[in-house]
């Protein structure tokens, strides 16, 4: 079992921050069910504590059962292993900087709440008669539709027309090289089980999508992160960190990155992908706010031919939440890999909403809506920095486009205390050191500019910077 070599800051007596790191392994499984702790003397030189300490912190955990003595040969992980804990395997945080802390509130809170923190959009401005109309088309069609498996690669004309709007942006995929999938994130899933192994080094940009953090967790790899700037990720360190840590994988937003609403631009992307070919790196172009570009930046997948970067995509933020439908475009030999794990995982495609999603980008209105959605994100994006500027919440840039503001605080309030407050009052907010690994964003909020129109917001924004 490796062991951190020593102990993170906490208030904690000795005793109770080993039995902490003991229970984290065992919660993530880096100390398996039967396998030997390390001996007393060992763990008290590692974690430079006192062999006493090691000698409570033992026998407080096999009074609760974690582990058990054997009498002449040490302590052992008891056989009954308790649940994967996400929250043991990563570090303890305050729930207000936790990223299943804001998705839990979001995706739990009643109509009488507002979300500017949330990442869609409010359900009055999602296309609702467009989606009845589907619905009512696919209630008249052939009963396969309604009731059987989808292909594990999925619906043939839906990928067909995915690979001509790819080509619009200069990404040559053919249809056999796209693999739909039930959403965004489990693409990213899909891609972490085919190209990672436990323990492996993967990239992110700080700030970056807090559930990056959260599924990372769950496949129990090492996550180093590097500063984001305006045109992209901070290249000399960037290259630092492959040189230092040889990364297998980096995941990244190319347009409309979440949460700073920046986007690469070409010179970097350029750099950025010499230094993947450099260091055998492979890369996850995130790229689900595509439609809310007023005109396409740079993408990496265009620029790379699909040789190393792979490109994934959903409808969940611009036609409907509800209705899952997302894709992978890669190389044709992972495509085949990805199809098995796949089947493996989630056996057949969602049939149905593939064919609700083809029905409305078909019948062109689709295309009307994000016309009329970009129009309205625009205007709120002018009210909602005006407004945020008025209290001394700057925006870090203005965004062309999107619904992401990452704004800073004045000086001296801090992201997560000002969260608790305007949660006592309804609103939820996010605060940037979800978003950030090296918990340097405490002064940066992110604001969902299409939830953050009510005057109630700044209102209590106001009260809760005051105190």
């Amino acid at each position: 079992m490796k062991i951190q070599e020593t102990l993170p800051e906490s208030t904690d007596t000795l005793v109770v921050q080993v039995m902490q790191v003991i229970r984290q392994r065992i919660a993530g499984r880096s100390l398996a069910s039967g396998e030997k702790l390390p001996s007393i003397r060992h763990l008290a030189d590692r974690l430079r504590v006192s062999k006493s300490t090691v000698v409570e912190a033992y026998d407080r955990l096999v009074a609760e059962g974690i582990i058990q003595p054997r009498r002449g040969s040490g302590f052992y992980v008891t056989t009954q292993l308790p649940p994967l804990s996400l929250a043991e395997i990563g570090p303890k945080l305050d729930r207000a900087v936790d990223p299943f802390w804001v998705s839990r509130q979001s995706l739990e809170a009643d109509e009488s709440f507002l979300k500017p923190g949330c990442g869609w959009l409010p359900p009055d401005w999602m296309p609702e008669e467009s989606l009845r109309r589907g619905l009512r088309t696919l209630a008249r069609s052939n009963s396969a539709i309604l009731t059987d498996y989808g292909s594990p690669l999925g619906l043939p004309a839906l990928r067909s027309l995915l690979a001509r709007r790819m080509d619009a942006v200069g990404i040559d995929a053919s249809p056999d090289q796209i693999l739909l999938t039930e959403s965004g994130t489990q693409a990213i899933d899909l891609l972490c089980r085919f190209l990672l192994e436990p323990s492996d080094c993967v990239l992110l940009d700080d700030p970056c999508y807090f559930n990056f953090h959260a599924l990372l967790r769950a496949h129990r790899v090492k996550v180093v992160s590097v500063p984001y700037t305006r045109n992209g990720p901070d290249l000399d360190l960037f290259e630092q960190a492959l040189k230092n840590h040889t990364p297998r994988l980096y995941i990244t937003n190319s347009a409309l990155h979440n949460p700073t609403g920046a986007s690469l631009s070409l010179p970097v992307a350029h750099r950025l992908l010499k230094l993947a070919e450099q260091h055998d790196l492979r890369i996850i172009e995130d790229d689900i706010f595509a439609d809310f570009e007023q005109a396409p930046s740079p993408r990496l997948a265009a620029l790379d031919g699909l040789e190393r970067v792979v490109h994934i995509g959903s409808f969940s933020k611009t036609l409907s939440a509800a209705v899952r439908c997302g894709f992978i475009a890669a190389r044709p030999e992972w495509i085949e890999n990805l199809i098995d794990l796949k089947i493996a995982t989630t056996f057949g495609n969602g049939h149905f909403s593939a064919e609700l999603v083809l029905n409305i980008l078909q019948n062109g209105s689709y295309r009307k809506h994000m016309e009329e959605l970009r129009k309205r994100l625009s205007q709120a994006m002018k009210q909602t920095s005006d407004r945020l500027g008025n209290l001394g919440i700057i925006p870090w840039i203005e965004p062309g486009a999107g619904l992401f503001l990452w704004c800073s605080l004045p000086e001296g309030q801090d992201a997560a205390d000002i969260a608790r407050k305007t949660l006592a009052q309804n609103i939820i907010l996010a605060p940037g050191n979800v978003f950030s690994q090296s918990g340097n964003a405490n002064r940066f909020l992110r604001f969902n500019v299409a939830q953050s129109l009510s005057p109630r917001l700044f209102e209590v924004l106001v009260t809760a910077l005051a105190r």
